[in-house]
């Protein structure tokens, strides 16, 4: 495999130091737990190897958020990054097909190029509001196709497939034996509940999710498969048994005792956000440099200047650290122009959001040409 660092990691808030970012909009999940908030007890741990497959508890807990699902359904991994890692480790060689949805997380499309598969793009735009043209998925699954792979919630845009589009997808893998990958890191944060997890839909169908995003624990690394395919998990065990063997069992004590309670602190993070996207929502219209496909779940969106204008955007982005010690994701994160942003409204307090909105129009005013 021939691995390349992404820019998204690469020019990260983390890798960038927290410590040089005043408003950090760049954040593609919620605001960051701290632990003596939690209530979480670790004194008795004793401190071995666990289950291979994760905890049964912490499956059984997951699983019952998902009708239909069991715990022999799921896989814990260390967080969902390792989890798409050993699903296209798993599925792909080189020189195998696969259809990605474009833009997308980085690890959707830079694994698969690592092992050498052949990527080939559906690319979301704009003008079409971030949705999928289905028929292009049509047209490009063939019988040599491994897998497709999707986001919804969509990162990063933040808008949500149909339950009709998503069910045309299941059928043409059924129809073509391949396998959906739907990354659904989302998926908990979204309220309502937008349709039935994938995975529950079809055994051709693998759910990815975590609680780094939508519940604020990216540091304990937990996150999970769910498919009903007993073969395919039996090999996405072999995979992780071969890279991980196990989890870390402070990570997933400290993931069950969360989720074992988490509907009071899921409450608080719903609320935050709804808050931060209000002001965004008033923002947007009040403001003269960004356009958007306004998102429909997840804590992300994806504006871009308004064509008319002629902003430098390396003098914008230069402005807005180095001035204005705002962090947004620029769209070379995505392979998308640096005239989109990507732009997180969960993680900042209330007042760096105002902030940094008000730094983003300021330094886009001081870069127009």
């Amino acid at each position: 495999m021939k691995y390349t660092r992404m820019p998204i990691e690469k020019e990260s808030p983390e890798e960038f130091g927290y410590g040089n970012i005043a408003c950090n909009l760049s954040e593609s999940s919620v605001t960051d737990a701290v632990l003596q908030d939690l209530n979480i007890s670790l004194q008795d741990l004793t401190l071995l190897y666990c289950e291979h497959r994760g905890d049964r508890r912490l499956r059984e807990v997951i699983a019952a958020q998902y009708p239909g699902i069991d715990a022999d359904d799921v896989l814990v991994t260390p967080g969902a990054a390792a989890a798409l890692f050993m699903i296209h480790t798993s599925l792909l060689e080189s020189g195998d097909h696969v259809i990605v949805e474009h833009p997308n997380y980085g690890t959707n499309l830079e694994t698969p190029r690592a092992i050498g598969a052949n990527v080939d793009l559906v690319r979301l735009t704009f003008e079409n509001r971030f949705q999928p043209d289905i028929s292009e998925f049509q047209r490009k699954t063939t019988r040599d196709t491994k897998l497709i792979s999707i986001t919804n919630p969509h990162n990063p845009t933040g808008t949500l497939k149909t339950q009709a589009d998503l069910q045309t997808l299941i059928d043409l893998a059924t129809a073509h034996e391949t396998y959906l990958l739907v990354d659904e890191t989302y998926r908990d944060i979204t309220e309502p509940k937008h349709h039935p997890l994938a995975a529950t839909l079809s055994d051709r169908v693998i759910s990815v999710s975590s609680v780094s995003k939508a519940y604020g624990l990216p540091g304990i690394r937990i996150g999970w498969i769910i498919c009903k395919n007993a073969a395919l998990m039996e090999t996405f065990l072999a995979a992780k048994e071969q890279i991980f063997i196990t989890n870390s069992v402070v990570d997933e004590s400290i993931a069950l005792q969360y989720l074992e309670k988490k509907d009071p602190y899921l409450a608080a993070i719903r609320a935050h956000t709804a808050a931060n996207f209000a002001i965004l929502k008033d923002w947007m219209p009040r403001q003269s440099v960004l356009e958007w496909v306004e998102p429909q779940a997840a804590v992300v969106c994806f504006p871009r200047f308004k064509a008319e204008l002629n902003i430098d955007t390396a003098l914008f982005y230069r402005l807005l650290v180095e001035e204005y010690k705002t962090f947004v994701g620029p769209g070379h994160w995505f392979e998308m122009g640096d005239n989109y942003m990507r732009i997180g409204y969960s993680w900042p307090t209330t007042e760096a959001f105002r902030e940094g909105l008000a730094a983003i129009e300021t330094a886009a005013k001081r870069a127009m040409g």
